[in-house]
């Protein structure tokens, strides 16, 4: 398999934009959540862990996918809209940009931590573009784990945008991680089934808001 930047092949770049046509959900266990905001989203029980993995479908009206892509790579305007981030900064290592990502957890429990790469790529389909962005978990030494703070070590995220032929854009988006720890399932239950589509909601809205730096 060849591994580009970031360490993804042009095959993972493929099926992300492959789903975004033709969503992959025969052949396995996968049941839908909810419905919601012109959203989808179907989980499937991860036989390893215990946990879901997660596949998102819908469209965002009013936000072009030019734009939809900027404000999801922009980390330093992610943390005036999300309310969840505490910490979010990317930095060079060894030759790579890494991201650090600490999220707010409700007390009693602890807020958890993210260290990953990703990368973002243009395709081309029957001269259309396809915005494909991926997201992998990754362990580097210059990024020590935090007293209080529980590192997910496993987290992978794909996000695949074309135009919905107005103004606003199609969406695809697939999710996994495992936070580690004790988490009830009401609140796993919630991020899925409000949060998601709340972020959803809340990444629409910042589109509106966005000035690119120039």
């Amino acid at each position: 398999m060849d591994l580009g930047a970031g360490g993804f092949s042009e095959e993972q770049f493929r099926e992300a934009f492959a789903e975004l046509q033709q969503p992959a959900l025969s052949g396995a266990d996968w049941e839908l959540l909810v419905e919601t905001f012109g959203i989808s989203i179907y989980r499937l029980l991860d036989q390893q862990t215990g946990l879901y993995e997660y596949k998102v479908f819908g469209f965002l009206e009013d936000c072009s996918p030019d734009l939809l892509a900027d404000v999801f790579m922009d980390l330093d305007y992610r943390k005036q809209w999300d309310q969840y981030v505490k910490e979010l900064y990317e930095k060079e290592c060894n030759g790579e940009a890494v991201v650090y990502w600490e999220v707010k957890y409700p007390f009693p429990m602890s807020n958890r931590d993210y260290v990953y790469v990703r990368q973002r790529r243009e395709l081309d389909h029957e001269g259309q573009k396809i915005h494909v962005i991926l997201a992998q978990s990754t362990s580097m030494p210059q990024f020590p784990e935090k007293s209080g703070v529980i590192r997910v070590k496993q987290y992978k995220q794909s996000l695949a945008i074309q135009s919905d032929g107005k103004r606003g854009s199609k969406v695809f988006m697939y999710y996994f991680d495992n936070p580690g720890g004790q988490i009830p399932s009401w609140l796993i239950n919630w991020a899925a089934k409000k949060g998601v589509p709340n972020f959803l909601k809340d990444m629409t809205k910042a589109c509106q808001n966005y000035h690119k730096k120039t």
